[in-house]
């Protein structure tokens, strides 16, 4: 009985290793594409078909994320997916390249700005060139029970690690919006990798680089058509070390 009563015990954690395994990043960079976008933006659309494409990266093995921006809801259509904190984002970007101006869409990439984005074969040799770069990062997810996580950075030791954070977005694809007001007027708008929930945390005064995260499904999230995206950044410079792309655990 009580060789029973332990076999039972083991089966689910035995489930969730099979259900959620732990997520490692590699030894070389992986490419983090960010689009900011609005659905209040005629220009927005193509961009967002675009970024769609990546739903199969193949070798390179992109991590694609959507920051829906809020700065053209007062047009007359509000988009659903905007946040604040991804227009406030983008202008720390702009910043970082002694600028103020924001605009839509605009790609960036591995943290720095790539208005050549629509030139494939230009984008494809950007890709290629920040691919074959060595990781100065290691990122690791392990779930713990559906919803909850550990997360582990490992920065090599010559980045300064008060300079950097990791940040953990939820993303959902699949999405449609049927916008009735102003420039996308009619249309149905369909978006992938769209960022439904941002956290950051700092390594500064984390010396073990772990941490512990629980997960929620966003109001109107389907879990099945969820995902994460995990990336370590230089908060004073923009660079991106690493980025990984894991599973929802559901």
């Amino acid at each position: 009985m009580r060789i029973l009563l332990a076999l039972a015990a083991m089966l689910p954690s035995f489930s969730m290793a099979q259900a959620c395994p732990a997520v490692a990043s590699g030894p070389a960079t992986v490419p983090l594409v960010e689009l900011y976008t609005s659905e209040g933006c005629n220009s927005c659309p193509p961009a967002d078909r675009w970024l769609s494409r990546f739903q199969n990266p193949g070798p390179s093995r992109v991590v694609a994320v959507a920051f829906h921006v809020d700065y053209w809801d007062y047009l007359g259509w509000k988009d659903r997916f905007a946040d604040p904190r991804h227009a406030e984002r983008q202008r720390e970007s702009a910043l970082r390249r002694r600028s103020t101006a924001v605009y839509t869409p605009q790609v960036v990439l591995a943290g720095r700005d790539s208005p050549r984005w629509h030139q494939e074969r230009d984008f494809a040799a950007a890709l290629e060139t920040v691919g074959k770069m060595p990781a100065r990062a290691g990122i690791r997810l392990q779930w713990l029970e559906r919803g909850f996580a550990e997360l582990q950075v490992e920065p090599l030791p010559a980045e300064r690690r008060e300079n950097l954070a990791l940040v953990v977005v939820t993303l959902e694809s699949g999405l449609e919006s049927r916008v009735a007001a102003v420039e996308n007027r009619g249309e149905v708008l369909r978006h992938d990798f769209v960022v439904r929930a941002l956290e950051t945390h700092t390594l500064a005064g984390n010396p073990k680089g772990t941490f512990r995260q629980r997960f929620t499904i966003p109001a109107g999230g389907n879990p099945e058509r969820m995902s994460l995206a995990l990336f370590v950044q230089d908060t004073r410079t923009g660079d991106v070390l690493q980025a990984l792309a894991a599973p929802y655990c559901r």
